[in-house]
């Protein structure tokens, strides 16, 4: 139950830049919650070590799956339902379409399977609006090399096929779910993508508080 809050996420494949686009976007706003997946609360924090330690590359797809989404239901039931109850904007840098994109299609677990994963973790609630930065898997491994003070983790190190199969599966959840995930051309420059993002909001949630 949202009650009166709007819940958007954020999505898209590494180096896409959409944790500097989000961190943008909250400023813009009055009465937001920003956080993030894996994470934005203690227990979540802990999953996401473990998921994304480098050390960890004995980890089985369908582990890495049910850790994504052992972290979600902490997060959703212990930061961002009740901040939806208050009334809140919340902001989400990655949300379940992750889960789909990466362990559903780039593991090959089949999307429906971690979907049913997640179905039970997120018991319906599903985003307002889920924005998804497009980017060429080469751009976003080239910024990635390029941003020395980004955390690097165990998917960075992943092989370029792997980020190219990620994007094909954000690119059938497009198809899937129209009327939530709007894409923005991530390869331009901040502001540009920043501005694109706004006017999507703009466009999209009607109710959304004024933008300054």
């Amino acid at each position: 139950m949202k009650e009166n809050g709007i819940f958007i996420t954020f999505e898209g494949p590494d180096g896409a830049g959409k944790t500097t686009i989000i961190n943008l976007i909250a400023k813009e706003l009055n009465d937001v919650l920003l956080t993030r997946e894996p994470g934005g609360i203690e227990i979540a924090e802990q999953i996401r070590r473990v998921i994304l330690d480098k050390e960890n590359t004995a980890m089985d797809s369908r582990t890495e799956a049910l850790l994504y989404a052992a972290a979600r239901r902490q997060h959703l039931i212990e930061k961002v339902k009740p901040a939806l109850e208050e009334g809140k904007i919340v902001l989400c840098d990655r949300f379940v379409d992750s889960s789909l994109a990466y362990q559903g299609y780039a593991r090959g677990l089949g999307m429906d399977e971690v979907y049913a994963i997640n179905e039970f973790a997120i018991e319906d609630l599903m985003p307002d609006l889920t924005i998804y930065f497009d980017i060429e898997p080469e751009l976003g491994i080239t910024r990635i090399s390029k941003n020395k003070g980004r955390e690097v983790n165990r998917l960075d190190l992943e092989n370029l096929d792997f980020h190219r199969k990620v994007r094909e599966g954000y690119q059938l959840l497009m198809e899937r779910f129209p009327d939530r995930i709007v894409r923005i051309d991530a390869s331009g420059t901040v502001d540009e993508v920043f501005e694109n993002t706004l006017n999507v909001m703009r466009g999209r949630i009607a109710n959304i508080r004024p933008l300054s």
